[in-house]
């Protein structure tokens, strides 16, 4: 019973409470990155997480074997590997949004979660809680991801996932894109936003 609930916690902590982008302030840049349009938010974090997920797994099964001189050069093999795969098969079945992700996927590689699970996780437990702790974590990177993403693209472009929402009508009436929201400043400000609304509720979180 113990083990169940310990693992319920590894797999919903980053959700919320232990979330890598609003907590622990990881993975900054391509939430800043990709986040102008819903659709390539949404594939880079279902990337993220299987990317995450499967190497948090090689790497635990692994564990007892790597030599810790080296172990950081054979978590990036695990991940560059992973993470070929993951381009080969968006250039294969998303050609287009592959494009629109470009060099982003390549960089998946050096992104901040995934080696800080891997060495903080990982290495240190057996397959099934080191995978939900890469879904868990992959899901949290996610989450805020298209949060971001929803908000720059309807209010940057009047669009989501290339669908325009705002009526026709309101432009007539004078409404107008807010261009700014496009930009990855405003990417930064949106994520400032959520942090500063999931402090305001997770009063503990908040810094003395």
């Amino acid at each position: 019973m113990a083990e169940k609930i310990k693992n319920s916690q590894v797999f919903l902590n980053p959700f919320s409470k232990d979330n890598p982008v609003i907590v622990q302030v990881l993975g900054i840049c391509s939430v800043l990155a990709v986040t102008a349009k819903l659709a390539p938010a949404m594939v880079m974090g279902i990337s993220v997480i299987a990317v995450l997920a499967f190497s948090n797994v090689i790497i635990s099964l692994l564990r007892n074997t790597i030599p810790t001189n080296i172990r950081i050069i054979v978590q990036l093999v695990v991940v560059a590997g992973l993470v070929v795969i993951v381009s080969q098969l968006l250039k294969a079945y998303a050609y287009a949004v592959s494009v629109q992700l470009s060099v982003f996927i390549g960089l998946i590689i050096t992104n901040c979660i995934l080696m800080g699970r891997l060495e903080a996780f990982a290495l240190g437990n057996k397959p099934w809680p080191a995978f939900l702790d890469g879904v868990g974590n992959g899901i949290g990177y996610a989450v805020i991801l298209v949060i971001v993403a929803f908000f720059r693209e309807l209010l940057g472009s009047g669009t989501l996932l290339g669908y325009q929402v705002v009526p026709d009508s309101f432009y007539e009436a004078g409404y107008v894109n807010n261009g700014m929201m496009i930009l990855p400043p405003m990417a930064l400000i949106v994520v400032a936003c959520i942090i500063w609304a999931h402090r305001a509720i997770n009063k503990d979180l908040q810094e003395n």
